[in-house]
């Protein structure tokens, strides 16, 4: 189950690792119910992973039931643990998500977003856009451009103001942080296309800006055509 957790988690080899020690040790009874894990600050650290990455790999335990979080208390394993892992380890593995499938279904869902956005877009929503568009210029590796490459599209879906996107993005966002995908978009990244994708997110935002619904679906399907033929080598 460990290995399966850790798969799931985030492609960052120290989240991984969190991940495999977190389940391995609840399995054993090491981390026994009702024991308080560490701060996020102190896993951070201990694993060399990005506090963003201990969140989602402590998300991931919280959904299956393995550890509860009380604000202003901290996170624990949970009471009922040792009843809750023969359920886990109970239910079958669902398929994992290729890169490819999520290309397709980025190029069907992110371009329909712009027509939302152009209506409902507030000036707080451009300006996350912008802050994204930023930090993902100013980053120093693929891992930390990628996390802002994915943090302006779950801007874009939050500008829809609609559930339903943003709910697609979650998805779309977990499948983002597995080991595949990371590997496709390090091989493809070439600082020459980074160069263009930033291009293009600053063409995008400023098309949605103008609130040109026509000019920002053309650039978005344009950017993830692009993207999708950078990630699997078609012509």
């Amino acid at each position: 189950m460990s290995e399966a957790v850790a798969q799931k988690s985030v492609r960052a080899d120290g989240a991984r690792n969190l991940a495999r020690y977190l389940v391995e040790e609840i399995e054993s009874g090491r981390l026994p119910g009702g024991h308080k894990l560490p701060a996020e600050r102190e896993l951070s650290e201990s694993f060399q992973a990005s506090r963003g990455a201990v969140r989602r790999v402590l998300s991931n335990l919280k959904e299956m039931g393995l550890i509860t979080q009380t604000v202003g208390s901290g996170t624990f394993v949970s009471d009922n643990v040792s009843q809750i892992i023969p359920q886990v380890q109970a239910r079958p593995t669902s398929a994992q998500t290729s890169p490819a499938e999520l290309m397709e279904a980025r190029l069907l869902i992110e371009t329909q977003m712009p027509s939302l956005i152009v209506r409902y877009a507030t000036a707080s929503d451009f300006e996350k856009m912008s802050e994204c568009i930023v930090r993902s210029e100013a980053a120093t590796t693929i891992e930390e451009f990628e996390h802002w490459d994915g943090a302006l599209h779950q801007a874009f879906a939050e500008a829809t103001h609609n559930n339903f996107f943003l709910k697609i993005l979650e998805l779309i966002t977990q499948v983002r942080e597995e080991g595949e995908w990371g590997r496709l978009k390090k091989n493809s990244l070439t600082p020459e296309r980074r160069s263009q994708y930033e291009g293009q997110h600053r063409a995008i935002v400023d098309a949605l800006r103008d609130r040109d619904e026509k000019l920002s679906r053309e650039l978005i399907e344009a950017h993830l055509v692009q993207v999708q033929r950078n990630l699997f080598g078609r012509n």
